[in-house]
């Protein structure tokens, strides 16, 4: 490990010193697991911590025949949306995983088990046969139309189902991913339950890939809510991935190297992780199967997802050139969107912190450093970088607020969150109406009779503005997704020095750390011959083809050529990603990652094939780069 390293682990104390307010990892952690047991769905244990919750959705499943009380409920509302759920729970048990050592230390193992057992639990329930996944349990309609405690609901209660004639591919992926991820949780403390769920993540990855289709396709309810926007190809490869880690079955690691094109495994290039988007997380799973040695005959294609994985880093950390960094706020922040922003600031500083890790565990040398376009970048970087986007989040920022609530002297008080707002059934158990609780709770000023204690909510604007008020549900409202990875991070910045990740790694891997570095120094990354080999199949070209003067300013007319020189393969569900454009362009459509290419013939390119775009602006050539492809 280098100097750099070590000064910057060192300083990672437990307790970080911000703009003269101390930062407790340790208590912030505590708090992050808390969150989730005011989110649970159910009958509600002896032991519960949140005790202003009682139970509820005792009847769900029941009209379709089924039990399906349990689980959680993802934000302010009470429904039981299934995709982040389920991406809520691998992520919880990837960030066990990694850091649960950490956990135990600080005495937070037991509850964050606890914690996905609650979303396993719902799981196994929730898939009663092979080919068969309730994947929703109310409608966020109905329930956004109503302002009740989930204990009062008088909303639908609908469970909504996948099965051979309604695929999913995305959500059965997803699920089996987190099943697979919890089932290594279990496998020393609970082995038969581990057993338990590692055969449902086989089934549900068979269903998945046997059955293609997205989920919102088949729930259409959900698609104004958690619409599969990405597709399914990513939650194919991430439960694959998350399968071979949990059984080393090479089936699982074929899978994942055989459908890299196909599914754009190594076509995606992105800056965002969640529940929607998992390539990032896959990306990295693949590049940690290559750092520990397992790549077997799959180390050319899995040095192409380690490709992808240090992109993403390398967009994160501003070393892209121009060509995909991620845009910040003038105190720093990641910012990618103004609704619920905080998601990917979250999952971002785990990946970071989980590949950081890896890279060190790795050993030494430029394979262990991150290449990016403008340098390359060590593993301390994205060590560092991790953290000051947690200290932002807890309190050093320019607002000096933290966004976890119950953290800090300054944090939200009026959190988007019905039960959070509404006096609690235990105090006051009076039934309260859908209208109700819009007329006496919702507009109430003031903060909320129970405190949400570790909520993420989603935080400032793109100018670090934050404006705390219930109704103002883009910044306000928590999710059991912004928690679940940030569990991990802080676990990891609890520890400091010495904290590094375990996941994937043994005492025999740690004696056999020098023999893994001198065999594979050459095959952790591409020589030049062979990164040529595997440069990307599209390339764009930029050409100004015309420029005239009005009013001062100097307009230039630019054509972007975008060509698949792959020899023999289409590509499908392209996207492409610009930035620096100051003006109209034609060809293309705005799309939730990037643009894509105008019309339905132009959805895919052949082999050896082109499609141009045209913009215009009074300002050099705009940034233009491949955001996604899939090969076929």
């Amino acid at each position: 490990m280098g100097l750099l390293a070590i000064l910057v682990l060192a300083a990672m104390a437990q307790v970080s010193y911000c703009g003269g307010a101390a930062i407790d990892y340790g208590k912030a952690l505590s708090k992050s697991i808390l969150f989730l047991e005011a989110q649970r769905s159910g009958v509600l244990p002896g032991d519960q911590r949140v005790s202003w919750r009682a139970n509820s959705g005792l009847l769900d499943g029941k009209a379709n025949g089924v039990d399906l009380t349990g689980g959680y409920y993802d934000a302010g509302d009470n429904v039981k949306f299934g995709l982040p759920m389920a991406f809520t729970v691998t992520m919880m048990s990837w960030s066990v995983l990694e850091y649960g050592e950490q956990m135990g230390a600080a005495g937070e193992l037991g509850h964050a088990m606890e914690a996905i057992k609650w979303g396993t639990d719902y799981f196994v329930k929730a898939h009663p046969e092979p080919n068969v996944l309730y994947g929703e349990v109310g409608d966020g309609d109905t329930d956004h139309n109503c302002w009740q405690r989930p204990e009062d609901m008088t909303t639908s209660r609908q469970a909504y189902r996948l099965d051979t004639q309604h695929p999913g591919s995305d959500l059965a992926g997803e699920t089996a991913a987190a099943m697979a991820a919890a089932s290594l949780v279990f496998r020393r403390s609970n082995p038969g339950y581990a057993s338990q769920l590692l055969q449902h993540s086989k089934q549900l990855f068979d269903f998945a890939d046997k059955y293609r289709g997205r989920y919102d396709a088949s729930i259409p309810v959900a698609r104004n809510y958690y619409g599969s926007v990405s597709g399914y190809g990513d939650e194919l490869l991430w439960a694959a991935a998350w399968l071979f880690h949990a059984t080393s079955d090479g089936q699982y690691l074929d899978y994942l190297a055989n459908h890299a094109d196909a599914l754009g495994g190594t076509g995606w290039s992105t800056s965002e992780f969640g529940w929607d988007i998992k390539y990032p997380g896959v990306q990295v799973l693949a590049a940690k199967i290559l750092l520990q040695g397992k790549a077997g005959a799959h180390a050319a294609v899995l040095r192409r997802y380690r490709q992808r994985a240090d992109f993403f880093a390398c967009s994160c950390l501003g070393k892209q050139g121009g060509s995909g960094d991620v845009q910040r706020t003038p105190g720093g922040l990641l910012y990618h969107q103004k609704w619920n922003n905080l998601q990917f600031v979250t999952s971002a500083s785990f990946l970071l912190v989980a590949y950081s890790d890896s890279l060190v565990s790795a050993g030494q040398g430029a394979a262990t450093k991150v290449q990016c376009s403008s340098g390359a970048a060590a593993p301390s970087e994205l060590m560092a970088f991790a953290k000051s986007q947690v200290d932002y989040i807890l309190g050093s920022n320019p607002r000096g607020t933290s966004y976890m609530v119950g953290y800090g002297n300054v944090y939200p008080r009026e959190a988007h969150h019905r039960g959070a707002s509404i006096v609690s059934v235990k105090s006051n158990p009076a039934f309260v109406s859908c209208h109700d609780g819009y007329s006496s709770w919702y507009g109430r000023k003031g903060s909320n009779p129970n405190l949400l204690d570790g909520a993420i909510v989603g935080g400032p604007d793109e100018h670090d503005n934050f404006s705390d008020e219930r109704n103002n549900y883009e910044q306000t409202e928590a999710t059991t997704y912004n928690s679940a990875p940030f569990m991990g991070v802080l676990a990891r910045l609890a520890a400091g020095h010495g904290g590094g990740g375990r996941f994937g790694r043994s005492l025999s891997d740690d004696l056999a750390t020098a023999a893994v570095e001198r065999d594979n120094k050459t095959s952790i990354l591409p020589a030049a011959d062979e990164e040529d080999k595997h440069a990307s199949p599209i390339a764009i070209e930029q050409k100004a083809t015309r420029s005239w003067t009005e009013k001062g300013q100097t307009y230039r007319r630019y054509v972007a050529t975008v060509t698949n020189r792959s020899p023999n393969k289409t590509a499908h569900e392209l996207h492409i990603g610009i930035a620096k454009l100051y003006g109209p362009v034609w060809g293309l459509d705005k799309a939730r990652y990037g643009y894509v290419l105008r019309g339905a013939a132009a959805a895919s390119v052949p082999a050896g094939g082109s499609v141009v775009f045209v913009y215009v602006h009074a300002a050099p050539p705009a940034n233009v780069w491949v955001t996604g492809y899939k090969l076929v």
